[in-house]
This record gives C-alpha cells, sequence and structure tokens, in this order.
C-alpha cells in the first residue's frame, strides 16, 4: 500500500518495510505483542549519509571557506534544532508509530524523538534507492533559503566582537501571512544603524538573511 509520506517525499520504496521501520520509536516496538524493529539502527546510518551529503555539497558551494567555517556550517545543519525543523516541513511527526506513552507524552512534537526519525528516513532511502535518491531528498532542506544553512549571523558576531564597544540587535519590523505561511521581515542594527534585512518562514531564518546583508554589505560575503 502507497504510504502517505511517499507522496510528500516523492518516492515510492521498492521495499515498504524500510520506510515503515523508519518511522517507528522503539516505544511502539516494546509495547508490540509481536516483534517489530524499531529505527534506532536506521538513526545511526542516516546520521552518517547526512553528514556526508552536507559536507560534499558546503565544500562544493562555498569552494573559498576554510576549514572551520565549514564544519560550523556542518554543525547547524545537522544538529537536532535543524533536523527538526527539516522534519516540520513534511510533517514526519504525524507518520510516527509511538507507543501509547511516547503519544501521551507529545512525542510527535519532541524534538529528539522526530529529528531521529528524519535521520531514519534517510537511511531508508539510502538502503532502497542509494546515495543519490538520499542526496535528492536532503539537499532542498539545505539549500540557501531553507534553514541557516550558512550561519551568517555567527559570522556577523565574530566580525563586530572585534570592536567590543560596538554592539549588534536583531528587531522584527513585519509579519505576514497566515498561521501555517508566517513571514517575517528582520532587521539588524549595529548601534542604531540599520546595517541589513532579511525575511523568512521563521524569524531565525529572517535573522540569518538579515545577517548574510549586513555581511554582503561589509564585502565579506558575494
Amino acid at each position: 500500500m502507497h504510504h502517505q509520506l511517499e507522496t510528500i517525499i516523492g518516492y515510492t520504496f521498492k521495499n515498504p518495510s524500510l520506510l515503515e521501520t523508519a518511522l517507528t520509536h522503539t516505544s511502539y516496538a516494546n509495547e508490540s505483542r509481536v516483534p517489530v524493529h524499531h529505527n534506532e539502527r536506521l538513526e545511526f546510518l542516516g546520521d552518517s549519509v547526512l553528514s556526508i551529503v552536507v559536507a560534499d555539497y558546503l565544500f562544493h558551494a562555498w569552494k573559498d571557506r576554510p576549514e572551520g567555517e565549514l564544519t560550523r556550517a556542518r554543525a547547524s545543519l545537522v544538529c537536532e534544532e535543524a533536523l527538526f525543523q527539516f522534519a516540520k516541513e513534511i510533517d514526519l511527526g504525524s507518520y510516527l508509530r509511538l507507543g501509547k506513552g511516547e503519544e501521551r507524552g507529545g512525542g510527535r512534537n519532541r524534538p529528539s524523538v522526530v529529528s531521529d526519525a528524519f535521520e531514519a528516513v534517510i537511511a531508508a532511502l539510502y538502503l532502497d534507492g542509494g546515495m543519490e535518491v538520499a542526496r535528492a531528498f536532503i539537499l532542498p532542506f539545505i539549500e540557501e533559503g531553507k534553514t541557516a544553512e550558512m550561519d551568517y549571523k555567527t559570522e556577523l558576531q565574530e566580525v563586530i566582537q572585534q570592536n567590543p564597544e560596538e554592539k549588534l540587535r536583531y528587531e522584527v519590523e513585519g509579519e505576514t501571512g497566515p498561521d501555517h505561511d508566517k513571514r517575517f521581515v528582520v532587521a539588524v542594527y549595529l548601534n542604531s544603524n540599520c546595517i541589513g534585512r532579511g525575511e523568512g518562514h521563521s524569524k531565525k531564518i529572517a535573522e540569518q538573511h538579515a545577517a548574510r546583508e549586513a555581511l554582503k554589505l561589509m564585502g565579506l560575503v558575494k
């Protein structure tokens, strides 16, 4: 039977049990009366697949950046917070198989549970279709505009910190759209001067874009 999540991610599994396992939390397996595979082993593999895809992408996209910047950017993309945001874009929490206690405890919206399942789905795609299938799934999430792929806020902060008397602050200037499709406009100020504006589906993304504009103004990014 075709799983609804397959429609959302645009891939049909040759071995549907891989997807089923990826969506199965340990709490569900522990409560099941029949043996059920849970997603912890897939999570382990998915973490490595994600890391190599992100590293490869950054290595080629940031041709002139030093190793330290690449390492920070990769960390910002594979952390639990980022994966939880990615997972929410495909409503992954809705499809998880959870035990009753985990369900009652809000497991569908728990970052640790949902981000682990996201890594497990990556592994399922890798095992079912190979690295290119996994890469095709991952790249849209990490390409610019989707998330804080390039940690411009940290980069800007490091530049400004060289002058201790200078102060940065971010201010939300506008908010539009319905709850499920909000757009935020954020300005970044150096002392009292606006040095950049950004827009995004969350305040964090808008702040990243504002920081990027500021760095462009300073000639530090293209």
